[in-house]
């Protein structure tokens, strides 16, 4: 099958809790959206992660391990590696290993997708502590993207409340009903797009 260039990119960012917010988005989450996905999970730099096996039994959708030089494509889910940060640039990722500082890799990844993607970057903050990925939702916000943050549903409500804090987030909901929410917006960008040729 040809690979398509996404309509959305979506950026996803979490820690501590984020596993079962992750689940609850992929199950609700058609296969087709034409988006790509990009995992960004504080994981610990020893640990090998199972994240992207774990996340492949809860898609339809191809989910692999994010490498340098590789070409971001729709319907696909990225997942970054450990002990990495991980940027987007032209529609490529670029794996920096090791990561440069601790808990830092949201904010990296949602600053360079905003650089990117512009109104087609989106923004989702899930559970975990501390505030990594507000600076990102800020950035993705100024260049006219989307930002989510998960609602009280979040085990550890540290990262999205600090999302939410910085007045630049869109939509506060739990996991399995931002799909909709993503359906919605493909739709609302693409009429405005066509109004505006």
């Amino acid at each position: 099958m040809e690979k398509s260039p996404p309509t959305f990119v979506v950026g996803i960012g979490a820690s501590a809790g984020g596993l079962n917010a992750y689940k609850a988005f992929f199950d609700a989450l058609a296969p087709n959206t034409g988006m790509a996905f990009v995992v960004i999970s504080h994981l610990h730099p020893a640990a090998h992660s199972q994240l992207a096996e774990i996340l492949s039994r809860h898609t339809k959708m191809t989910v692999m391990l994010a490498a340098s030089e590789m070409k971001i494509s729709a319907n696909r889910v990225y997942v970054i590696p450990g002990n990495a940060d991980l940027s987007i640039e032209n529609g490529t990722l670029r794996v920096v290993s090791p990561r440069i500082s601790r808990n830092s890799q949201v904010n990296l990844f949602f600053t360079s997708l905003a650089t990117s993607m512009g109104a087609r970057a989106v923004g989702i903050i899930f559970s975990g502590y501390d505030g990594d990925g507000a600076e990102g939702c800020k950035r993705i916000k100024a260049a006219g993207g989307t930002t989510f943050a998960q609602d009280s549903s979040a085990e550890v409500s540290g990262m999205p409340l600090s999302a939410q804090a910085t007045g630049c987030v869109d939509f506060v909901l739990s996991p399995d009903k931002i799909p909709a929410e993503l359906d919605k917006l493909k739709v609302r960008v693409f009429s405005q797009e066509s109004l505006s040729r």
